[in-house]
């Protein structure tokens, strides 16, 4: 056996390593300088510790702070260890179960001792301060493999049942390893971990709140205590953080939609939303929008059933892979007497939609179509509903009843690419109206899916194709392929959203589907006299109406664009002899098709503008006497300082402009 093993670097250089040799040797053989800011490597692409021995040759890329996204995911998974152990440091008798990291920090479930109440807010100072103590303290974090009986025996006996749970059903070939905290505190995990503690940054951290939660997720099971933090690399990374936190809780569309009275949520309706008449004002104008967009591609509209038989579902597909997100509906007349059950056991089942994509097939079937009618593209504001846990609904962001912008484009082989390539466009047009810059994703096959693999990759390489004719597959819009996220039955481009405060939003999708027409017996008579299956395209741009009214609302921070405001302007008086004025102010611009209110209450006008302003009307026309006498209007725009003076037409004039829609300017 060779006393030494070769270890290959990313430049394509080798070094020759004593057997034993672990990723830090390589490093500190390199250079000190290396040394120190190694924090992790990569050995044959396994994310793996520094301190690893190799076992045998290998490929070594050595992971470092400027590796920012690796370099924060073990951060993160670090200072989620050092919360349990501050924890338990703190209070003995505290059970741990399981701490990840999460896309800006971490978390822990714990469960307080006997002796306590479960942790609450009050906590969190405590036990910051302990853990940044642990990080001082530099404590090594070093890797053991354990026996599946040892855990069990030291879980049991520490009275951490459920790590002992947890222990009894790991399996019994598998390698099982434990994390030590220098050499009082251990936890059980797969890793890697950074070489200490004191690689974190005792400074780049916040716990943020607490919340309950369910061992295992199980409401049925012991309650614990989920404390939530935030973990970054530096300081200054948390501060920004922190700033960007502070910034979204003011854009909150939740807050602001009660301050502007556009819409409320309340439990007798879980995950549906009550829209005000502003906030549908809004609603529609999106709607028009969308409209005039879909009639100028060449869409043909239409409108589908909200509850279908469950065999429909069931050939699709949907009842198999979906049917936990599906409300189920008995077709049947349910009992109206006192007793006795209100729905027997013998009643057939129906299912409200949670996607238009079958009912659409069916209104393909009707009728012979020929290979001349094809690209048919039908589209629909369809609104639907998925059984979303209730602790996962979050205002207009994630419903229950939604209506979606959709459209399926059926068309044959050889006109995929340009219609992927067409809605590119339409999709690029459509966000830049909004003020959006976007980037584009590929979504590839999961691992439960319909279809051949030859089906895939010829589905895939389509979209993949249709990006790149597009000229869209390149850095500037953050063109990358993700392995695994595509629907059940089809890949998809996914349009991903960037705000005024850099946050993504995953909004548009086109998915190129070959199983739901196979499945649904869609066909069309080809130039050959036979019959074909077309290819459906399932496509959206606002994603849905409401998630997509959200998200202008706190990329605007409510402050929306005049042509969408529910209310575009309106005339407030100084003096109430100005009244009159004022209502002729407002006929006007009503006239010229502007959204106008009159504000002419007995109050002074410096409250009047403060209100509107919090209301988020774009333009507030002042009128007083002067201003009555000479046919002028002092206009204020929401979030400039001055007014300017001028003729009613001219204002008019302007205010006409900024009211109409980007997509019917001149």
């Amino acid at each position: 056996m060779s006393e030494t093993i070769t270890i290959t670097l990313p430049d394509g250089s080798s070094r020759q390593m004593p057997q034993g040799s672990t990723p830090y040797d390589v490093a500190a053989a390199i250079g000190p300088g290396l040394a120190k800011a190694a924090i992790a490597a990569r050995v044959d692409g396994e994310l793996v510790d520094l301190t690893r021995p190799f076992s045998g040759d290998a490929a070594l890329a050595l992971v470092t702070s400027r590796d920012e996204a690796e370099a924060l995911e073990l951060a993160r998974h670090d200072f989620a260890h050092v919360l349990a152990e501050a924890v338990q440091a703190l209070w003995p008798g505290t059970q741990i179960t399981f701490g990840p990291a999460t896309d800006d920090g971490f978390y822990y479930d714990v469960m307080a001792p006997a002796s306590r109440e479960p942790f609450g807010m009050d906590d969190l100072p405590a036990i910051e301060e302990k853990m940044r103590e642990i990080i001082r303290a530099d404590k090594p974090l070093r890797r053991e493999v354990w026996t599946r009986q040892a855990l069990i025996d030291k879980w049991s006996a520490e009275g951490e049942s459920f790590k002992a749970e947890w222990a009894a059903e790991l399996p019994e070939g598998e390698e099982l390893t434990v994390y030590w905290s220098g050499s009082d505190w251990l936890d059980m995990c797969r890793g890697p971990h950074l070489p200490s503690t004191g690689k974190l940054d005792p400074q780049a951290f916040k716990l943020m709140r607490v919340a309950g939660a369910y061992w295992r997720g199980d409401q049925k099971n012991a309650q614990l205590t989920r404390i939530y933090g935030t973990g970054w690399l530096n300081k200054k990374q948390l501060d920004a953080h922190l700033t960007r936190l502070e910034e979204a809780a003011k854009r909150d569309h939740r807050r602001l939609g009660g301050e502007m009275d556009l819409f409320h949520l309340q439990a007798e309706a879980h995950g549906s939303v009550f829209w005000h008449p502003k906030g549908f004002r809004i609603w529609r104008e999106l709607e028009a929008y969308m409209r005039r967009a879909i009639d100028n591609a060449g869409y043909r509209e239409v409108k589908t059933p909200q509850i279908m038989d469950a065999r429909q579902w069931e050939q699709s597909g949907h009842w198999g892979k979906y049917r936990a997100n599906m409300f189920v509906v008995p077709d049947e007349v349910p009992n109206t007497e006192d007793e006795g059950p209100v729905i027997s056991n013998d009643a057939q089942w129906m299912a409200m939609k949670p996607m238009n994509c079958p009912a659409h097939v069916l209104i393909f079937r009707q009728g012979i179509k020929s290979y001349r009618d094809l690209p048919l593209r039908i589209y629909e504001n369809g609104c639907c509903h998925r059984n979303e846990p209730h602790g996962a609904l979050h205002g207009l962001m994630r419903v229950r009843q939604f209506t979606q912008d959709d459209a399926h484009i059926f068309c044959r082989e050889d006109q995929i690419v340009s219609e992927v390539q067409d809605f590119c466009k339409l999709a690029d047009r459509i966000y830049k109206d909004f003020g959006f810059t976007y980037s584009i994703k590929l979504a590839l096959r999961p691992d439960m899916r319909f279809g051949s693999d030859e089906q895939w990759d010829q589905a895939e390489g389509e979209l993949r194709d249709a990006v790149v004719r597009a000229g869209l597959a390149t850095e500037e819009y953050g063109w990358e392929e993700l392995p695994g996220e595509g629907a059940f039955y089809a890949p998809k481009l996914e349009w991903h959203l960037t705000d005024a405060i850099g946050r993504t939003w995953q909004v548009g999708t086109i998915q190129s589907d070959r199983v739901l027409p196979e499945r649904l017996d869609a066909s069309y008579i080809g130039e050959d006299g036979e019959k074909h299956r077309p290819v459906m395209l399932h496509r959206a741009i606002f994603g849905s109406y409401e998630r997509f009214i959200g998200i202008l609302i706190e990329h605007f921070a409510g402050r929306l664009p005049a042509w969408l405001a529910p209310v575009q302007a309106v005339v407030a008086t100084i003096v109430s002899d100005a009244d009159g004025y004022a209502e002729e102010v407002a006929a006007q611009l009503a006239a010229a098709g502007i959204r106008v209110e009159t504000d002419l209450r007995n109050e002074k006008i410096n409250y009047k503008v403060r209100e509107h302003s919090l209301q988020k009307v774009p333009h507030l026309l002042v009128v007083g006497k002067r201003e009555a006498e000479e046919g002028t209007v002092a206009v204020r725009i929401l979030g400039a300082e001055h007014q300017k003076v001028m003729p009613l037409a001219e204002a008019i004039a302007m205010l006409k402009l900024e009211a109409t829609p980007p997509d019917l300017r001149a």
